[in-house]
């Protein structure tokens, strides 16, 4: 079983799943559902669409150069069938997920860093913005100091 990547947004188009576009120069586009099948026909560009992965890719925000997606290539060699060989195979699976997993971590991590900056400097500015709704500790406990005489009062004379 063949699973092909979809022309527009490179998900996985599975057999009997989704489009098959054929041109007359004998070029194959296959697609995973209807909206990736209308943006190909509209000429829509993928990098330009949101939601793909492309764009994610030319926008810097996935990672498109790591050593780890040459494991993903597609290899259309058929090899006799060998019990260590699939054992081998599913425990390299595994680890490759991992250190894939890792890196796409450091990779997210590196690029929200910048965002503790925008965050600190927002916070900042709307403090600066509601300065006067902040009381200081000494006027809040001579507030209460007033509050606690009227209270006082009040009941005395009830």
């Amino acid at each position: 079983m063949r699973i092909e990547t979809c022309y527009v947004c490179s998900a996985p188009s599975y057999p009997g799943r989704g489009i098959t576009f054929v041109r007359n120069d004998a070029k194959v586009f296959r697609f995973c559902r209807s909206k990736c099948h209308k943006a190909f026909k509209a000429k829509l560009n993928p990098r330009k669409l949101r939601w793909t992965k492309a764009f994610r890719r030319a926008a810097g925000k996935e990672m498109s150069v790591d050593t780890t997606f040459d494991f993903e290539r597609l290899r259309h060699r058929p090899v006799k069938y060998d019990r260590e060989l699939m054992k081998k195979t599913v425990r390299s699976m595994e680890r490759v997920q991992q250190i894939k997993e890792a890196r796409e971590k450091r990779f997210w991590d590196k690029r929200m860093e910048g965002n503790k900056k925008l965050e600190e400097q927002r916070d900042l500015k709307e403090v600066e913005q509601g300065l006067d709704l902040i009381v200081s500790p000494l006027v809040q406990k001579e507030q209460q100091k007033v509050t606690k005489k009227v209270a006082q009062r009040v009941a005395a004379k009830a």
